[in-house]
């Protein structure tokens, strides 16, 4: 299937049947759609027409770019009961996953990328100061790179495929959209009204299909974004590597939370379960490990086992029906399952949860896991699932040890007796942002940027780094007309004028500061 003028997963292999995707409720079992597969031919085509088609979006300028962005915005509003029984049916989230996370982050991305987006392309000046430049004047500006592959994983269809999309558009690019081959509808509904908002014919286009389609891609386009596990990132780049193709990368995370003595046990534990149980675990940024400070660890398990314990979960019958949705596919299940099965076989506890829910859905139930420690699975290895490990710790110094022992290194958050102590435990973890009395919300902290150390990926999302990535910076130095024919540098050389030379740029530099 090509959808041009306007799409799609992973480089693994996707459900594909004569062709077609197959895609199915993950809460029901429930056959929803077959969408055509985007053929190799197809798939040319779609690039050949975004390459066409770029260098006119990009001269129509920032401002009108903004103003389709904004029309985009009003477009998501007025259908955000449509889009969000698309992501429910296709995710089998929630429907407050889907319209408190994922409608609202688009809606306020529209708007940020709209309002800032002059700002961050906006021509830089320099001043000159050193010899071989002074009287020239230097500018610095920011080129569309052309055709942007956005490569978009199944847990977030809209935030993290159109989310990306957003400000390569806004930057200029055309842009190809690969969302999952397993979760594909939403994708189409923004075709739709990327379309309708005023977006020419060619500049965005969609590609559905599973492994194969999205190698393909990475080889047509100047610029790739994948967000997606570390182990598929790694195929990314080494296949982008092949033809010099630059790309980011936003990988797995296994966030932790640090609990101290004299934090708010309330709000922590509430923090805590909802942002681990949020879109039933699978997302990076979910919270996948809890270390509690002594001194508090039994009233702390004590606020969890029965928040907890109070979550419901199963397949999702309206807005406030469950807490807790489906797991969107069954390999995912499988992995969860696994964890736990290889914390309880090394020692740990099921305090509430532990199972996998009965079929034809896909459930796991909300899961509290007590004495474990780091050599499971389910403390150093993503889970990607409604599970809650609680290690105790003696104290601070040992926690941050327990926070940074991780090939991860995406997010943190701190719960400490004050901000001051929050911030001074903040500032020695080894990622990339980190929430003092909160965790995740920095996701929806647009302004600034967004990524990961370590395995957790390269580059960032979001403020002015997560606009320019999409883009070539072009410095332009003008020297006036009143410059020397010939300067000092320049040949033919001689033995007085080099010592000149050489004497001046010792009194320059040679002085002691």
């Amino acid at each position: 299937m090509a959808v041009s003028g306007r799409a799609t997963a992973d480089l693994r292999g996707g459900a594909s049947v004569d062709g077609a995707l197959d895609v199915r409720n993950p809460a029901t079992g429930e056959h929803i759609a077959s969408v055509p597969a985007t053929t190799a031919e197809e798939l040319e085509g779609l690039v050949a027409r975004a390459r066409a088609a770029q260098p006119a979006w990009a001269e129509l300028g920032i401002t009108a770019r903004c103003e389709i962005l904004t029309r985009m915005r009003s477009w998501l509003a007025a259908q955000s009961d449509r889009v969000v029984e698309t992501l429910v049916s296709e995710t089998g989230k929630t429907h407050e996953d889907a319209q408190l996370i994922e409608l609202s982050y688009c809606l306020a991305a529209l708007s940020f990328w709209a309002g800032e987006t002059p700002s961050y392309l906006a021509e830089r000046r320099f001043l000159a100061r050193t010899p071989l430049v002074l009287g020239r004047r230097i500018v610095t500006r920011y080129v569309p790179r052309g055709v942007v592959g956005v490569i978009g994983p199944w847990n977030y269809p809209l935030i993290n495929s159109f989310g990306d999309c957003i400000p390569a558009l806004a930057a200029g690019n055309s842009v190809i959209l690969k969302p999952s081959e397993l979760t594909p509808l939403t994708s189409l509904l923004i075709a739709e009204g990327l379309a309708t908002s005023g977006v020419p014919d060619g500049v965005f286009g969609l590609a559905t299909g599973g492994g194969e389609t999205g190698g393909r891609l990475i080889d047509l386009v100047d610029f790739v974004m994948f967000t997606g596990s570390a182990e598929i990132g790694r195929n990314v780049a080494e296949r982008a590597a092949r033809s010099l193709t630059p790309f980011a990368l936003e990988l797995g995370g296994k966030d932790a939370m640090i609990v101290l003595d004299g934090a708010d046990l309330e709000r922590a534990a509430n923090v805590a379960v909802y942002y681990a149980m949020a879109n039933a675990g699978q997302a990076c940024v979910s919270i996948e490990r809890v270390y509690a400070e002594e001194a508090i660890y039994d009233r702390f398990l004590d606020k969890l086992t029965r928040k907890v314990a109070a979550l419901r979960s199963g397949a999702p019958a309206g807005p406030g029906s469950v807490d807790v949705g489906a797991i969107t596919t069954a390999r995912q299940l499988d992995i969860i399952e696994a964890h736990v099965a290889d914390a309880l076989a090394k020692g740990a506890r099921v305090v509430v949860g532990g199972k996998r829910g009965d079929p034809p859905g896909r459930f796991f139930e909300p899961t509290l896991l007590v004495d474990v420690d780091h050599t499971m699975t389910c403390m150093t290895e993503e889970t990607f699932g409604p599970t809650l490990p609680l290690m105790r710790v003696a104290d601070a110094e040992e926690a941050i040890l327990r926070v940074n022992d991780s090939r991860y290194g995406l997010g943190a958050s701190v719960f400490a007796r004050d901000g001051e102590e929050g911030e001074r435990i903040a500032r020695r973890l080894q990622v990339g942002a980190v929430c003092v009395d909160d965790a995740a919300v920095n996701y929806f902290a647009l302004a600034a940027p967004m990524g990961g150390v370590k395995e957790s990926g390269i580059g960032v999302r979001h403020g002015a780094e997560g606009i320019r990535k999409f883009t070539t910076p072009q410095t332009i130095v003008l020297s006036p007309r009143w410059m020397p024919r010939r300067e000092p540098q320049m040949y033919p050389f001689s033995a007085r004028r080099t010592r000149l030379l050489s004497r001046i740029v010792r009194l320059l530099y040679g002085r002691r500061a």
